[in-house]
């Protein structure tokens, strides 16, 4: 407490308040902890610090479910497994497979029953042995069997067999209870809903499983900053070096907050985000803007209620005036006289402050 006290006595002694400017030599800077920044690049026509979440394209999400009614024996993948198209999922045992695989057998017979009847009539017909009708009649059954047949063929296949199994099971004529559940697409376990020794209906889901590239981003923008927009424009995830484009604008605003979803592709640098994630994001607009510059909140002090930045001068620190456009959760986007290649106090910006409003006056 003693050292702070000197501390600011000492800043009080030798801090002049000359247009806005605080005096301070180098190892006062240091004593106070204050940390400076280049100024960014300059922004033109971009609207940045815009909240999104990362999510997965809705066109790239597949749920697996139960085909048939039955028990879970063994599951053979989890949350976050990258899994390939026909990789067994999870094992199944379902006595309606047995009963379908029956019902394919049976539909198998009438079929070949049918045409064989159908091959006959069709010569005694040809011989003028038997009339017309009977042949045509012939014909008929032997489509309704046919038909049939590839119902049955189906059901198993939506079952999750293969053409090869149905056609084993056809000629071995052996029937089984157990049933493969397996992917549909390349891709990533987003969610488990079973567990070994689990009893399923038909068509509960199982997995639900996601490809992660590319990704998208849904974006919460202010209504008025919508004018300035277009389909195509570019995105960008600063902090995590991803880029986009912009693919839709919503049309509805949402009650709470009265912004616009948009929603973007991430084209490159989807590796470093994660669906779910919160993150800002920046989008190019057609306005050609004022200069802006997106700096970190720490920066921005509000001094009278007018939001300030400290820039470093050959004396020490100078108060210079910022216009807020955008404030975000970690930086702002903010507007000012500035030539570009000014170092801003982003650390220690309290001791900036106190010191230029007079020491003791609170903040």
């Amino acid at each position: 407490m003693r050292a702070a006290c000197l501390l600011f006595s000492l800043l009080a002694a030798h801090a002049a308040l000359a247009a806005d400017e605080v005096v301070l030599n180098s190892k006062q800077i240091e004593s106070l902890g204050i940390v400076t920044a280049s100024l960014p690049d300059k922004q033109h026509g971009e609207l940045a610090g815009m909240p999104a979440q990362v999510v997965i394209p809705s066109n790239q999400m597949v749920v697996v479910s139960a085909p048939l009614p039955a028990a879970v024996q063994q599951v053979e993948a989890g949350v976050g497994d990258h899994v390939s198209k026909g990789q067994v999922l999870a094992r199944l045992e379902s006595p309606a497979l047995a009963e379908a695989e029956r019902g394919l057998l049976e539909a198998a017979t009438q079929e070949q029953l049918a045409r064989n009847t159908l091959a006959r009539d069709e010569q005694l017909w040809k011989d003028g042995i038997i009339a017309e009708s009977r042949y045509r009649a012939a014909q008929s059954q032997h489509a309704s069997a046919a038909a049939a047949l590839a119902e049955r063929r189906q059901m198993l296949k939506l079952a999750g067999m293969s053409d090869a199994a149905i056609k084993k099971l056809k000629s071995a004529e052996n029937l089984g209870s157990l049933l493969e559940v397996s992917s549909p697409i390349d891709g990533v376990i987003l969610e488990r809903s079973i567990s070994a020794g689990q009893r399923l209906d038909a068509a509960a889901p199982l997995f639900r499983v996601g490809k992660t590239k590319p990704l998208a981003l849904e974006i919460q923008v202010p209504f008025a900053a919508t004018d300035d927009l277009a389909v195509g424009a570019s995105v960008s995830v600063p902090a995590f070096n991803a880029k986009g484009k912009l693919i839709a604008i919503g049309r509805n605003l949402s009650g709470a907050n009265q912004t616009i979803l948009l929603r973007a592709i991430i084209l490159e640098g989807s590796d470093n985000l994660r669906p779910g994630q919160y993150v800002e994001a920046s989008i190019s607009t057609s306005k050609v803007a004022s200069s802006q510059w997106d700096i970190p909140n720490s920066a921005i002090s509000r001094i009278d209620g007018r939001p300030m930045v400290f820039v470093a001068s050959p004396k020490g620190f100078r108060a210079a005036a910022v216009s807020i456009l955008h404030e975000g959760a970690q930086h702002s986007v903010v507007s000012g006289s500035f030539k570009g290649d000014e170092k801003i106090a982003v650390q220690g910006v309290s001791s900036l402050k106190a010191s230029l409003t007079g020491v003791g006056s609170g903040e």
